[in-house]
């Protein structure tokens, strides 16, 4: 392939190539998230950094696995998703964190959504609202073995994905409690801003997608101890389902 041509394949935003990424490919929010998961792996590539997207490639293993920050919310997520499923992306798995509805779940557990309610409107430019942000069951039979080896506790559920982080403040308790009340009488356990994005993109264009958030941490400290340890967990839970995936040969 000549210069021209690899720079015309491109994508813009993730400034990468077809090549670039493996199979699988994990997508925190944060770009920081993406340092800890080199840190983690057997070996690991910085392979770009344009924006909101770092991206590393690298081997855990003996398993090739990707890592590619989206951004906070719904917009970047459909940009970052879309092109990595135009890299070849096969398998993208969300690693965030999300304001906890179900007061039975504790700060540093788990969440494995098994669907997302699309209250954001990134994808409405896509498809209606009819079309479900559904996790691909084998993405969460892999989060769901990663979590049980580790020894992680984890939920399944339905979570909510919305646009705006502020327009529902966790700091402002009365006014929380009062709008949430009614998601949190339909059981519905979490809210965050980019999972159902990530679902909707994927499952439309046939990629496993799934999610895993970290319950407690809406706003996260990064220089906070016990957050950067359950961080440090959330991230080995994506490694360890990516190594499954790849057993189950969805590469």
């Amino acid at each position: 392939m000549s210069h021209n041509e690899a720079q015309h394949e491109r994508q813009h935003h993730v400034d990468m190539v077809k090549g670039d990424v493996a199979a699988t490919v994990l997508v925190p929010s944060d770009p920081e998230r993406v340092e800890v998961f080199a840190g983690l792996m057997d070996k690991a590539d910085k392979i770009a950094r344009k924006r909101e997207y770092l991206t590393y490639t690298g081997e855990k293993d003996g398993v090739a696995i990707s890592c590619t920050s989206s951004g906070i919310g719904p917009s970047p997520t459909a940009i970052g998703t879309e092109e990595l499923i135009r890299l070849g992306a096969q398998n993208l798995i969300r690693l965030g964190t999300c304001v906890t509805l179900d007061p039975s779940i504790k700060p540093g557990e788990m969440i494995i959504p098994l669907g997302a309610m699309r209250d954001e409107r990134a994808t409405q430019e896509f498809i209606s609202v009819d079309y479900p942000a559904i996790a691909n069951f084998m993405v969460v039979r892999a989060l769901i073995d990663a979590c049980e080896k580790l020894k992680i506790t984890y939920h399944l559920g339905i979570i909510r994905t919305h646009d705006a982080f502020y327009a529902v403040s966790p700091f402002d308790q009365q006014a929380f409690k009062a709008t949430a009340q009614k998601w949190m009488d339909l059981d519905v356990i979490a809210m965050d801003n980019e999972t159902a994005t990530l679902l909707v993109i994927s499952s439309m264009q046939g990629v496993h997608a799934g999610a895993v958030l970290l319950a407690g941490f809406p706003v996260p400290d990064n220089d906070d101890a016990e957050f950067l340890k359950h961080e440090k967990n959330l991230v080995m839970v994506g490694i360890e389902a990516a190594k499954n995936l790849a057993k189950m040969s969805l590469e």
